[in-house]
C-alpha cells in the first residue's frame, strides 16, 4: 500500500514515499522514520516535509541541507547577504528574497509545503535554481537588514492605511482639553440652572446609567447553549493555526508556558507557534532556550521601537503567521488543550462573518485572598456570562486579550491591532464590529493567575481603564460614522461597555455614597405628583439596578462554573467595586502624564491554583 498516493520508487522494501521525504533516502536518513512521518502526513492531511520537522524527528537547518544537496545548489546558513530588493513582509510571505551581487545565486529561497515538491520535480519560482535557506534563517535575515522599518511598520500600520482608526492619527490633548472644559462647563451650569431645570440634567443622567447598568442585568436572562461547539473536525480537515505568545520579562512563567502549549491537542504539522520577545529581553530568551517547547516553534525578536506593547509584538509577527487561523495568549495562560479544536469546528461552522471566538478565561488562584476571589468573581461574571449575552445579541464586545481566537485573513484586513492603545483588545473589538464583522464566545477555558498584591493590581486596572478611554476618543471623533457603522443598538452597547464602564467606575463611590446616605440615613419621603418623584424613583432604580449588576452576573458565573463555595463572596462586589473606581482615576491620570506606559504585571507569583492547571503546568 504507497503512502499518500505518491507513485515514488520504493527502497529497502518500504512503500513508496511522498517526494519531500523520499529523497532523504539518498542522503542517509533513516527509512523507518520516513514511514513514520509520511503516515502522520496522510492523517493530518499535511505535506511530508511539514510532518516530519513538526514531530522534531529532523531539524530544519538539516532537512534543507539535504534538500539543497539534492538540487545541487547552494545553501545558505545566517548570515545571508540579502540584495536591496529584500522586502518586509513580502518577501517573508513569498520566503523568497534577492541576494547581493556576487553571492551565489540572484536569489534565496525557504521553501514550505507544496513548494519543495516543486522544487525536486525541477520548477523553480525564478528563472535559474536559487540558493535555499531555512525559513527561520531567512526570517532573522529579513529581521535584521531593516529593524526600523519593521518597527515602523508594527507601531504606525493602522494608522498608515486607517488613520481613522487609529488612536494616533489624531493628538489626544486637545480632546482632552475640550472634555475638561465641557465637564467644567456643565459643573457651572449645574450651579447656576434652575432647580427644576437641574433635576432634569440629572434625572436624564440617571436614565442613561440605567440603560448602561439594564444591559448587565439583563444578560443573566440568556441561557447557556450547550450544543454550541459541534463535533470536532477530522485531523484532516483542521486548518493550520499560528499561535502567539508576546512575553516581555516572563522568564520565570516560560517553563509552565512551555508545557501548557506542548499539551495542546492539535496536528503537530499544523501548529505554528511564535513566541514573541523584546530585543533586550535577554533574561526571557534564555528561559525559552533553555525550555522544551513544541516542535517548530519559533522565537521571534521584535526589533527595537516605541510604543514597548504587546500590540506592536503581535503586529511585527503577524504577516508571519501561516495559520488560516489564529490565537493569542498571554505568557501566563494555561489553555484547555482541545480549546484550538474547538475553536476550529466552530470557525468551520460559524457565518464568514464571524472574525473571532473569544474563549473563557478563568482566574485560578482565587484561594490566595479575597483580592483574588473577587477578580475570579469579576471575570465569572465577564467571560461566563455577560460576553456569551453579547455574542447572542450580535453587538459589539471588547475583547479579553487573550485566548482571542481570529481568522487570521480578516485580521489583516483591519490591519491588526493599534499599537498605540494600552487595551488594544477592546479597540480590536469595536474595530472588528465597525467593519461589519461579529465576535462569537467559545466556551472553552484558559486558567491565568490574578495579580498577587493591592499594588500589582492597581497599575494593570489602571492600564485598562486608561486603554478604555484611549478606545472611546478614537471611536468617539465622529459620532455619526459610528452610529451608521454599529447601528443604534450596536452603539448603545459599546457606549455601557467602554466609556460607560470608565464613566461608571469613576463616578461610582460619589454615587453610592450619596445613595446610601439618602436612602439609608436622610430617608426619602415621597412627594404628591408623578414628575416631582421621578428623580428620586429614576435613583433609586439606579441604585437597586447596580446592586443587580454587580451581583447578579457575579453569582451566575459561579453556579455556570460550579463554584458552589463561592457564593458567599459575591455581596463583597460593591466593595471590591470601590477598588476598580481607585482603578479608574488612577488611568485618567495616567492618560494625562504617561499616555503609552504599559504597565507591566508580574506572573509566576500565585500560591494556590483551583483546577490545579497553574501548577500541572509547571
Amino acid at each position: 500500500m504507497s503512502i499518500l498516493g505518491f507513485p515514488f520508487a520504493s527502497r529497502a522494501g518500504i512503500a513508496p514515499l511522498p517526494p519531500d521525504l523520499a529523497f532523504l533516502l539518498r542522503h542517509g536518513t533513516d527509512p523507518a522514520v520516513l514511514a513514520r512521518a509520511a503516515d502522520r502526513a496522510r492523517a493530518w492531511g499535511t505535506d511530508g516535509a511539514g510532518a516530519l520537522l513538526a514531530t522534531g524527528a529532523m531539524t530544519e537547518d538539516v532537512y534543507y541541507r539535504a534538500l539543497a544537496a539534492e538540487l545541487g545548489t547552494p545553501f545558505l546558513a545566517d548570515p545571508i547577504p540579502l540584495g536591496a530588493g529584500a522586502r518586509y513582509p513580502d518577501s517573508l510571505v513569498a520566503g523568497l528574497a534577492p541576494l547581493e551581487p556576487g553571492a551565489p545565486a540572484a536569489f534565496v529561497l525557504a521553501p514550505r509545503g507544496g513548494g519543495i515538491a516543486e522544487l525536486l520535480r525541477g520548477r523553480s519560482p525564478t528563472d535559474r535554481m536559487p540558493a535555499l535557506t531555512t525559513p527561520g534563517a531567512l526570517r532573522l535575515a529579513i529581521f535584521a537588514a531593516n529593524p526600523k522599518g519593521i518597527a515602523a511598520h508594527a507601531a504606525d500600520a493602522l494608522q498608515v492605511h486607517r488613520p481613522d482608526w487609529a488612536l494616533k492619527a489624531r493628538p489626544m490633548g486637545p480632546s482632552l482639553a475640550i472634555a475638561g472644559l465641557v465637564v467644567g462647563v456643565v459643573a457651572l451650569a449645574m450651579i447656576e440652572l434652575s432647580p427644576a431645570l437641574v433635576l432634569g440634567v440629572w434625572t436624564l443622567a440617571q436614565l442613561l446609567l440605567l440603560a448602561m447598568v439594564t444591559l448587565r442585568v439583563a444578560a443573566v436572562s440568556i441561557a447557556e447553549d450547550d450544543a454550541r461547539v459541534p463535533e470536532p473536525l477530522a485531523d484532516a480537515d483542521l486548518p493550520v493555526y499560528t499561535v502567539f505568545v508576546a512575553l516581555h520579562r516572563e522568564a520565570k512563567v516560560v517553563p509552565r508556558l512551555a508545557a501548557a502549549l506542548s499539551a495542546l491537542d492539535y496536528p503537530a504539522a499544523k501548529l505554528d507557534v511564535k513566541f514573541l520577545i523584546e530585543a533586550h529581553d535577554t533574561e526571557t530568551a534564555a528561559a525559552l532556550k533553555a525550555a522544551t517547547l513544541p516542535p517548530g516553534a519559533e522565537i521571534v525578536v521584535v526589533p527595537p521601537g516605541l510604543p514597548r506593547t504587546k500590540p506592536r509584538a503581535l503586529n511585527a509577527a503577524l504577516p508571519l503567521a501561516r495559520g488560516s487561523c489564529l490565537v493569542v495568549y498571554d505568557a501566563e495562560d494555561v489553555p484547555d488543550p482541545g480549546q484550538l479544536r474547538a475553536a476550529a469546528a466552530l470557525f468551520a461552522r460559524s457565518d464568514p462573518k464571524t472574525a473571532c471566538l473569544q474563549g473563557r478565561l478563568v482566574m485560578d488562584n482565587e484561594r490566595d485572598g479575597l483580592l483574588q476571589t473577587c477578580f475570579a468573581l469579576e471575570y465569572a461574571a465577564l467571560f461566563d456570562v455577560l460576553i456569551p449575552a453579547l455574542a447572542a445579541w450580535n453587538v459589539p464586545i471588547p475583547l479579553g486579550g487573550t485566548s482571542t481566537h481570529f481568522r487570521t485573513h480578516i485580521l489583516r484586513a483591519v490591519h491588526g491591532w493599534d499599537a498605540w492603545n494600552v487595551t488594544e483588545d477592546a479597540d480590536l473589538g469595536l474595530r472588528l464590529a465597525r467593519a461589519g464583522y461579529r465576535v462569537g464566545d467559545l466556551p472553552s477555558s484558559t486558567y491565568e493567575e490574578a495579580p498577587v498584591t493591592l499594588g500589582a493590581w492597581l497599575p494593570q486596572r489602571a492600564r485598562w481603564m486608561k486603554g478604555f478611554i484611549q478606545t472611546s476618543f478614537t471611536h468617539g471623533r465622529d459620532p455619526g460614522r459610528t452610529l451608521r457603522d454599529l447601528g443604534p443598538l450596536g452603539s448603545l452597547a459599546a457606549l455601557a461597555l467602554v466609556p460607560g464602564t470608565v464613566a461608571c467606575a469613576l463616578v461610582y463611590p460619589f454615587f453610592m455614597g450619596h445613595a446610601v446616605y439618602r436612602f439609608l440615613f436622610a430617608g426619602v419621603e415621597p412627594r404628591d405628583g408623578f414628575w416631582v418623584n421621578l428623580p428620586t424613583g429614576t435613583a433609586l432604580t439606579v441604585f437597586l439596578s447596580g446592586f443587580l449588576a454587580m451581583l447578579l452576573p457575579a453569582a451566575l458565573g459561579c453556579v455556570r462554573r460550579g463554584w458552589g463555595d463561592l457564593l458567599r463572596y459575591v455581596p463583597l462586589m460593591p466593595a471590591y467595586f470601590l477598588l476598580v473606581s481607585a482603578g479608574a482615576w488612577l488611568g485618567l491620570v495616567e492618560l494625562i502624564f504617561a499616555p503609552d506606559r504599559w504597565n507591566k504585571t508580574e506572573h509566576g507569583l500565585a500560591r494556590s491554583s483551583r483546577s490545579g492547571a497553574l501548577n500541572r503546568a509547571g
